[in-house]
């Protein structure tokens, strides 16, 4: 970490909790503090600052508080990564929600298969027990880390363009839509749950700790199933948005109808 200076005016103009916290905070979102990386101990910034370790503990806390850092009580605070919203009132790939984040997406491919359909995914693709499909495992990364784990079960007919396409190489939506394919909407579920030793050793977690699993079948413009996915998030890298509107009347367009109505009654 680079050596992060406080002038004189700021520990006579604010208290010295305050300055140090502001140092800090300025180096955490410039990123001289790059995230993931621990602070200098208690006792390292009370030397370099020249305060009580009491002081010290003031401005981590006041950190903390901000949900810039992570840690304490005997560990080493270490500066939070930050979350990773997505929203789900959109279909986007996660190509492009990467890009839209400023972020590099990419991909490995771990499997891609035709074989018959399970029973789950023949249920959720309206198909016949052991009709052919094709599937495909890939592990998804932003800026080269593990974040997400696809696997994905479509229909054979679009599956088989795969063949085709680089599965390493970018979004599956956008080289499908190159070839005809388009999925228009999706239904979606959203649960927590307990990494397996799997999705544990390819997210880079511990075995049984918490991780997203979205499920989602997405359909074409005629409302015919074409995918059915099962993607598994890591747990400390994701927040998911949702934007709700209430399904009541806004008032002022209720009093619009009630006066348009009563007008049109009193007119002859």
């Amino acid at each position: 970490m680079r050596h992060l200076r406080i002038g004189m005016d700021s520990l006579h103009s604010v208290p010295r909790h305050a300055a140090i916290a502001q140092a800090l905070r300025d180096g955490i979102r410039s990123g001289a503090i790059a995230a993931g990386s621990p602070l200098p101990s208690e006792s390292r910034l009370s030397s370099r600052y020249q305060v009580s370790r009491g002081t010290v503990r003031q401005a981590l806390a006041s950190l903390r508080a901000e949900g810039l850092i992570v840690g304490g009580r005997g560990r080493a605070p270490v500066v939070r990564r930050p979350d990773l919203s997505q929203s789900f009132d959109q279909l986007l790939s996660f190509s492009a929600w990467a890009r839209q984040l400023g972020r590099t997406p990419s991909a490995r491919t771990l499997e891609l298969a035709r074989r018959r359909a399970g029973a789950e995914a023949a249920e959720q693709l309206g198909l016949e027990d052991g009709t052919w499909v094709f599937e495909y495992t890939r592990l998804r990364l932003l800026d080269g880390e593990p974040v997400m784990i696809e696997r994905t079960t479509l229909l054979e007919s679009a599956g088989r363009l795969l063949l085709d396409c680089d599965l390493d190489g970018g979004s599956v939506y956008e080289q499908l839509g190159e070839r005809g394919i388009e999925f228009s909407e999706a239904h979606q579920t959203i649960a927590a749950i307990a990494a397996s030793a799997q999705d544990a050793s390819l997210l880079s977690v511990q075995r049984r700790a918490p991780i997203l699993e979205v499920r989602r079948r997405a359909l074409d413009p005629v409302g015919r199933p074409l995918e059915w996915s099962r993607d598994r998030y890591r747990g400390d890298a994701f927040a998911i948005t949702i934007h709700n509107q209430s399904a009541l009347p806004r008032a002022g367009v209720a009093l619009q109808a009630a006066e348009g109505l009563q007008a049109a009654g009193s007119s002859p």
